[in-house]
């Protein structure tokens, strides 16, 4: 295939500060920049994806988020620009990679962040909706009635989403793949009026009570929301900033506090000789010299301190001498004897049946050896080389 890359002209959008951003790459967007199906009349359905980066840097700015679920599915660039941003353009890479053809389409989106003059609103309360995704949530209509809900609760003269947050960025667990279940999406919002007293109730100590046990805290406004939101009441965040008490405090010296020790001065970047010669002595010629030595006293004790069998046997008695050299010879005797023997082992002794497959075994007689004449157990007569003892006979015949 052959690789192209087609650049599109630059984009310009101008969110507010501490307003949700939301830009959606639209597949359609770039499917003509891509050539179609071979066949003539064919609806192109080629898998796309993006990838988005700050220009001259490898990952997107830090409060800018991107979400894409399949290749057949438009991305969304979603965030909450910053204060610290106002009036510095951030210049955004998408490349567009067309999964079939290996083509690439590339242009910028130049984010220019202005200044709100209500910003940033007193209130605010964030929201865990449990049966919503994050790109589910950010689609206009389902944010807007989402908003709607809220407003209709909260009777704020001034709302604005502030930021939207997939719990799996909050830390939570991927759902499992049953009941189409949902990873939830936190959602925050900005009101210029004191929270209402719906929302207060979530404060009461009998809720906060419920929360505790895991059970569902009783809020009375909470049908408004559940014929398409399902809030999770007990991770509900009310914010007031109105009341937030400035942290900033003037740094008393006293105890606690280390004394000026005026300007740093670095060490010599030039190093001084050393000598290693007696660390080299320490270290490997003490312990391989004690090491010889112990070698050399082992080995006298070992190969030079042995008696030996010519002492054992000056210092054994004869006598004891001879009676083992006796038992040695009996010994030896009795074993070539038993090597010679000729006779057959009994037949009561010998294996039947196969221990494997089971099968009858044939003797282990020759066929020329008679086994018919055999008795189960040799008698005295029978044994070969047998000394005959006389018989005793009766008076008589003397």
């Amino acid at each position: 295939y052959t690789i192209l890359s087609k650049v599109h002209s630059d984009r310009n959008v101008y969110p507010s500060a501490g307003v949700l951003f939301v830009h959606v790459l639209e597949r359609e967007y770039f499917k003509g920049e891509f050539p179609p199906y071979p066949k003539p009349g064919e609806i192109s359905n080629d898998p796309i994806t993006f990838n988005t980066n700050l220009m001259g840097y490898p990952d997107r700015p830090g409060w800018l988020r991107y979400i894409q679920r399949t290749p057949y599915s438009d991305g969304v660039l979603y965030g909450s620009p910053t204060v610290e941003n106002v009036g510095k353009p951030t210049i955004i890479e998408i490349t567009a990679y067309n999964r079939r053809t290996f083509e690439t389409a590339r242009h910028n989106l130049i984010i220019n962040i202005m200044s709100a003059e209500d910003f940033p609103l007193p209130y605010q309360a964030e929201f865990f909706i449990r049966n919503m995704n994050v790109e589910e949530m950010l689609a206009s209509e389902v944010l807007g009635d989402f908003l709607g809900a809220v407003k209709n609760v909260w009777q704020p003269e001034r709302l604005n989403a502030i930021n939207i947050t997939s719990a799996l960025d909050r830390g939570g667990r991927v759902p499992l793949p049953i009941n189409d279940m949902k990873e939830g999406v936190y959602v925050m919002v900005g009101a210029d009026v004191p929270f209402s007293s719906c929302l207060r109730e979530v404060e009461n100590p009998q809720n906060q009570l419920r929360c505790s046990q895991e059970m569902e805290p009783v809020i009375t406004c909470d049908k408004k929301f559940r014929t398409q939101f399902h809030i999770d009441w007990c991770k509900i965040s009310l914010v007031d900033n109105t009341k937030q008490v400035s942290t900033f405090q003037e740094v008393i010296r006293g105890e606690g506090i280390l004394p000026d020790g005026g300007e740093y001065k670095p060490p010599s970047d030039t190093l001084k000789s050393r000598d290693y010669y007696s660390d080299f002595l320490i270290t490997l010629a003490v312990p391989s010299a004690v090491a010889l030595v112990l070698f050399l006293i082992l080995a006298y004790i070992m190969c030079c301190r042995r008696e030996g069998v010519e002492k054992r046997n000056m210092q054994t008695p004869d006598i004891q001498l001879v009676h083992h050299s006796a038992i040695q010879k009996s010994t030896k005797e009795l074993r070539d004897m038993s090597k010679n023997r000729e006779i057959a082992w009994p037949l009561s002794t010998l294996p039947v049946f196969h221990p494997v497959t089971g099968e009858i075994v044939p003797p282990l007689h020759t066929d020329s050896y008679d086994n018919t004449s055999m008795p189960l157990m040799q008698t005295q007569q029978n044994l070969p080389h047998q000394t005959q003892i006389p018989q005793q006979q009766s008076a008589g015949q003397y």
